[in-house]
């Protein structure tokens, strides 16, 4: 019974208790035209972005997700997978002065990573495992109904959001790699 119990509060309360699971491994083309081959092998942490310009979610989320890269530096790479956008992505990150590597058109990719809107986070590590799904913290608590519409809740969960994102790269960057 102890053991069923510290699993449930596990469950309940942090990220940090889920094991990692391999990310799926795919080839994209960046806004220039370069194919990228995920997951990356390196020493940092990748934030897989899945965003479209019109979700209140994403926009509330971006400004975090930049002061991570600033916060992090070359530790960090935020890739912002775009999806269901009728704008132009390279220039609404440009106008908003985003430093996110673009990856456009990913719709392709969003069943391969179970994303059904956004914004959907993904952090993943030099050695290719998830370590974090926004999913896990994101949708247990919004109503799908209104909440996904609602500006407002989006400025209120954003710091939250980064603070548990910050929070499981601060483990990542502070665990030694398995040899």
């Amino acid at each position: 019974m102890p053991r069923l119990l510290c699993f449930m509060l596990c469950l309940l309360f942090s990220t940090s208790c889920w094991a990692a699971n391999p990310a799926p491994a795919f080839t994209l083309d960046n806004s220039a035209g370069q194919p990228i081959t995920f997951p990356r092998e390196h020493d940092g942490v990748d934030i897989y972005f899945f965003w479209a310009s019109w979700c209140p979610y994403c926009k509330a989320l971006m400004p975090h997700l930049q002061s991570i890269i600033d916060e992090y530096g070359d530790n960090i790479e935020v890739f912002a997978f775009n999806i269901r956008d009728d704008v132009d992505p390279e220039l609404f990150l440009a106008k908003s002065g985003y430093d996110f590597m673009l990856m456009p058109e990913a719709d392709e990719l969003m069943p391969l990573y179970g994303v059904k809107g956004t914004p959907g986070v993904f952090l993943v590590d030099g050695s290719g495992q998830i370590r974090l799904n926004l999913y896990s913290l994101v949708y247990p608590k919004l109503n799908m109904g209104e909440d996904l519409k609602n500006s407002q809740k989006a400025a209120r969960m954003a710091p939250w959001w980064a603070a548990q994102i910050r929070e499981q790269i601060d483990q990542i960057l502070t665990t030694p790699a398995a040899p």
